[in-house]
């Protein structure tokens, strides 16, 4: 290859799809060095990286050995979906505000933009009413780049753009989804991105339906990421429980299926609302 991988992964599931994805990356990643490594750090697996995910909801849809636990993904998936951690966004017009840059909820669903002052863009609902206008539109995109920001704040959104389509078979509109990240932390962070952003489809298809009246159901969802890296300082951790647990168990033994799972993530949404509220400014 001349310059970084480019490579390609695909599964049935969001699980399968994920572990795919990180077997070939160790197998075929480029060595390079990041911004936030330590003098003593090993470099970084990196590659640029298609992922394609055919079925979103087929189970097993979770990975148990993603860093984090059912708790922690129903957290993020509200965190995405319900923007449950918006209050979290720092004020830019406050230099001693050290709160976030950003949240993915945020950017796609209150976009804000210098000059328009009070005027938020729901970049989602716009997607919805595109489609349930004109399925074949290519224009339902949303997006979080903001130029006059990002390219100089400490921690600039990864996530860049999801781009949505429908297309018919047998009577029922399909809606696919493409989600581009600039950069993607592949073993901590891109199963629940992943699974997020597919709970966002979701939302999507369902919201579709309502201003239609049409059924829409999902269909593929393509991760695409220019930098899907493996940072070397938990090299060590990665191999020890993703690389180990390959050999220790087989497919059934490394998942979970979200149906199992939903009723004790549905439970801790309570306990997630109280830690949140009490989250502010650090």
């Amino acid at each position: 290859m001349n310059g970084i991988p480019v490579l390609f992964a695909r599964g049935q599931g969001i699980a399968e799809a994920w572990e795919n994805s990180l077997i070939l990356l160790n197998q075929e990643g480029c060595d390079l060095k990041t911004q936030y490594d330590k003098p003593e750090d090993p470099p970084s697996k990196d590659a640029s990286m298609t992922i394609l995910i055919e079925d979103p909801l087929a189970e097993p849809m979770i990975h148990k050995d993603f860093p984090g636990g059912p708790e922690e993904l129903q957290e993020y998936v509200m965190e995405v979906v319900e923007g449950i951690k918006n209050h979290l966004v720092r004020d830019p017009n406050d230099p001693d505000d050290t709160r976030w840059e950003y949240t993915y909820h945020e950017r796609l669903c209150a976009y804000t933009t210098p000059g328009l002052e009070g005027k938020a863009f729901d970049q989602i609902e716009n997607i919805a009413q595109k489609l349930a206008a004109t399925p074949h539109t290519r224009r339902a995109q949303a997006i979080t780049w903001k130029v006059w920001e990002d390219n100089t704040c400490y921690d600039p959104a990864c996530l860049q753009s999801l781009w949505c389509r429908l297309t018919e078979e047998e009577g029922t509109l399909i809606l696919s989804s493409n989600v581009r990240f600039r950069s993607n932390d592949a073993y901590k962070a891109a199963f629940m991105n992943m699974f997020a952003l597919v709970m966002l489809q979701k939302k999507i298809a369902a919201r579709i339906t309502e201003l239609s009246g049409r059924e829409v159901r999902l269909g593929r969802y393509l991760h695409m990421a220019d930098s899907y890296h493996i940072y070397g300082s938990y090299f060590t951790e990665f191999k020890e429980r993703f690389l180990g647990g390959l050999e220790r168990r087989d497919f059934e033994g490394r998942t979970l299926r979200y149906e199992d799972m939903r009723e004790i993530m549905e439970e801790a949404r309570p306990a997630i609302l109280k830690k949140v509220a009490g989250m502010g400014r650090k």
